[in-house]
This record gives C-alpha cells, sequence and structure tokens, in this order.
C-alpha cells in the first residue's frame, strides 16, 4: 500500500511576506498546521472541526516542528505542498511537508503531533493510542 499524501496549491499572498516581499518564515509553520488539517480531513473522510467528536479527542497538537528553508518563495508565486505521515507511534506521529516551487524543494518541514484527548481522571489534556483505524488510512507501516 502506498503512503497517503495530500497537496494543495496555493498562492503567494502580500500578507505573509516581509517588507521585501519574501515570505516571512514563521507563515511557514501556518501553512504546516494548514495541510496537516486537509492531510487528515483527505484521510479520513472528516471535516477538522468534526474530528474531536468523531474519534473522541481534543485534537492533533503540535509538540515539535522542524524546518530546512532552501530557496526564498516570494510574493505572487504559486506553490504546491505536499504532505504525509511518515509515522506513527503509540500516541504520537511524525507530518512531513515539502513545499514545492517551480518543480523544486523550496522549503521541508516535520511536525511531531500527539493524537490528544481529556484524561478521564483528571481530565487534563493527555496522549492516547492512535486508532488502528486512522493509521490504516495513511499506509504507514
Amino acid at each position: 500500500m502506498l503512503r497517503f499524501t495530500n497537496r494543495r496549491t496555493l498562492n503567494v499572498e502580500w500578507r505573509q511576506c516581509d517588507p521585501a516581499g519574501i515570505v516571512l518564515n514563521s507563515r511557514f509553520f501556518e501553512i504546516f498546521d494548514q495541510s496537516a488539517w486537509e492531510l487528515f480531513e483527505a484521510a479520513l473522510g472528516v471535516k477538522p472541526h468534526e474530528l474531536a467528536p468523531t474519534y473522541d479527542i481534543l485534537g492533533f497538537p503540535i509538540v515539535d516542528v522542524k524546518a530546512n528553508f532552501a530557496k526564498p518563495i516570494k510574493f505572487g508565486d504559486r506553490i504546491e505542498v505536499v504532505s504525509g505521515v511518515l509515522e506513527f507511534r503509540r500516541s504520537s506521529f511524525d507530518v512531513e511537508h515539502k513545499i514545492q516551487l517551480n518543480g523544486g524543494i523550496a522549503v521541508e518541514g516535520v511536525e511531531t503531533r500527539i493524537w490528544a484527548a481529556r484524561d478521564k481522571v483528571t481530565g487534563k489534556m493527555a496522549a492516547v493510542p492512535v486508532p488502528p483505524q486512522v493509521i490504516a488510512r495513511f499506509g504507514v507501516t
């Protein structure tokens, strides 16, 4: 089974850029986050706001993120974001994002997220096992 990926195309807007017209690094993390939610929606067929009641979770917050900025992306550029889950562990997983510009990789990033629910005893957010049926939809072994 092939690993499930999601692709989306974006036009870079002025609001994402610094005064020189180059995308601010922090904006890439926003792109990663939105891309992760869209990846899960595409794989599971559940809208982001319906994930919580469907899977009895609070969400899947980021606990670590890193990026490599290979080429600048500028105002008006048309980019493609390709996202997929690299690995599932018991209650955490890594989402990879590759931002392509003119056919080449401009930015790469990896987010580590947890599958989070409310602890039945403390009521606080806690990492819980990712359901096997969720993992199966991504083709990750």
